[in-house]
């Protein structure tokens, strides 16, 4: 009995491992933020289409996950002779909104709540940035053609980010776009709701991960 017992005891506790929803996006490399070389900000410079490009994020936690967009206010690519040399893009974070939800049904109270204190502080921090520090080419990988490297400004804190891309050229347009990734939102001070930091119960506990995507069309600007 005592042998049925333990049985059924772990094969709960490994199901409620199983159920705890983690990231799916391959980790980004993190480091310290690096100088932005002047001499990599030449070329063409590709104004970023507001209403085509955006940041796809996920966040999760024992009992679920919740996804949705944040979308840009400027952004700009720069190129020379068919090489990324550098650009950035500025998030708007009065834009977040949560996609998983209808109205009504929690996604006000959701997005309220990613926009104060607790995690972005959209009052006191209304964009977030990223700019490019070194792009360089990968070779016999199916989902990029790049690795990326920039600078990524949340909550006035500054991390470098590499992520994988797949970016593509024609007659006067860039489209970038990346597989899921993962970014540690601790690493940028948002600490709400981490285990990490505070004795929280299993199921209230979210993840310290974020997975993010990021689509990114420019069009080459007139000189």
């Amino acid at each position: 009995m005592k042998f049925l017992f333990r049985t059924v005891l772990l094969l709960a506790f490994f199901a409620s491992l199983a159920s705890c929803k983690q990231s799916t996006g391959e980790k980004a490399i993190v480091g310290e933020a690096k100088e932005v070389v002047a001499k990599a900000m030449t070329g063409t410079s590709y104004g970023v289409d507001l209403g085509a490009s955006k940041v796809m994020w996920t966040g999760s936690k024992l009992t679920g996950t919740h996804s949705g967009t944040i979308g840009l206010s400027s952004g700009n690519i720069l190129s020379e002779s068919g090489k990324i040399t550098g650009g950035e893009f500025v998030m708007d974070m009065n834009s977040l909104t949560n996609t998983d939800m209808e109205a009504g049904q929690g996604k006000e109270k959701l997005e309220g709540h990613l926009k104060n204190e607790d995690f972005f502080d959209v009052p006191q921090f209304p964009t977030a940035k990223f700019v490019i520090t070194k792009v360089t080419a990968l070779e016999g990988d199916a989902e990029a053609t790049h690795l990326v490297y920039g600078n990524l400004t949340m909550k006035d804190v500054t991390k470098e980010v590499g992520f994988k891309a797949k970016v593509s050229q024609s007659e006067g347009m860039i489209n970038v776009s990346t597989p899921k990734f993962a970014i540690n939102r601790t690493d940028w001070g948002i600490k709400y709701g981490s285990s990490s930091f505070a004795d929280i119960a299993k199921d209230k506990a979210i993840n310290n991960d974020i997975d993010l995507a990021i689509n990114l069309s420019a069009k080459a600007q007139e000189s």
